[in-house]
């Protein structure tokens, strides 16, 4: 569900013109919400499109040290520092990354802080409900905002989640921002700003949270093992764009499955394993349909006019991605 315009530009008009409410604000607990500094490995894969050196919020949800924030900050990370509220430092290290959901886990030892941010409902917001975004001082700090949408998100980049929250007025400085409830409580984890908060025609800006319900299921795998533990789903390494309803490659990156087997920028995907496609969600949930990650898939693709079936052999994506050395 979508707000009408109207009502969501008064919204964000409320949220930059007023105080944050006291009662509430006074139950923040701003202390668990710490800045992270990340170097990727020297050899990184995403450094060309995530950068070599990375900065964004995390949050303290457990008293022995776990931090949880979005994914592609600590993907690849050599070196992580955790910089609390009052300018403490702590080196920390990554234990989980989740591609289905985009969370990512970090561990301090000691923790930040002895008062974590509980985990909240996510479930339970709606639209037109009052938030709180918070990010670590450097970033902004906290301010308000409204929950403007609830519905599902589809990435460029192999991703897609059902019942994301849109959130306005944007925070610029959002990677792995805070999303608090009124009470306080964690509901989601910031991911991206976004051109159309409200999925119309006309733009309005905000911010797309991952739902912190996403991360309950797989939380005790992800700090268990760094990882689910069900077999990992097929990936690609392509971007692509949605254009008329057809899913246009955009981009190939080096050393993937896609790159080996000669995808190109513009090529068109029609369909997966002999079923047709339309726009990108229906091409994501056919790809990951298609069996694990390392099985062949046959994609039929429209290039100069012509239609061609290549054999692409998929991988888990955690595979694509270079670990820390460790001595």
């Amino acid at each position: 569900m979508t707000l009408p315009l109207f009502t969501a530009a008064f919204a964000c008009w409320r949220a930059t013109h007023e105080l944050l409410a006291e009662a509430p604000a006074r139950k923040l607990p701003l202390d668990a919400i710490v800045k992270l500094s990340i170097k990727a490995v020297p050899d990184a894969r995403t450094a060309d499109t995530l950068g070599a050196e990375r900065e964004g919020t995390g949050v303290v949800i457990s008293a022995d040290g776990l931090i949880v924030t979005i994914g592609y900050l600590v993907m690849e990370s050599d070196s992580i520092l955790v910089i609390a509220p009052d300018g403490r430092v702590f080196p920390a290290v990554a234990i989980g990354f989740d591609p289905v959901t985009g969370f990512g886990l970090v561990r301090t030892s000691p923790s930040v802080t002895s008062q974590p941010v509980a985990i909240g409902d996510s479930d339970k917001l709606h639209e037109l409900d009052q938030v709180y975004a918070a990010t670590h001082s450097a970033a902004g700090g906290l301010s308000t905002a409204y929950v403007v949408s609830r519905r599902g998100f589809t990435g460029y980049w192999e991703y897609m989640i059902d019942d994301a929250l849109f959130t306005a007025p944007p925070r610029f400085d959002h990677s792995g921002a805070a999303l608090l409830d009124r009470d306080g409580r964690l509901v989601g984890i910031g991911s991206l700003w976004v051109g159309d908060a409200l999925n119309t025609s006309v733009a309005f800006p905000g911010n797309m949270f991952v739902p912190i319900d996403l991360l309950k299921p797989v939380l005790d795998e992800l700090v268990t093992e760094g990882r689910r533990r069900e077999p990992g789903r097929p990936w690609l390494g392509i971007y692509s764009e949605e254009i008329d309803g057809h899913v246009v490659v955009t981009r190939i990156l080096p050393g993937t499955p896609a790159a080996d087997a000669g995808m190109r920028r513009g090529d068109v995907i029609l369909g997966v394993a002999g079923q047709s496609i339309g726009g990108q969600g229906e091409f994501y949930r056919t790809l990951w349909a298609s069996g694990p990650a390392g099985e062949e898939v046959e994609l039929h693709i429209l290039r100069s006019k012509s239609v061609q079936h290549l054999t692409v052999r998929s991988v888990d994506r955690l595979s694509y991605l270079r670990a820390r050395a460790t001595s």
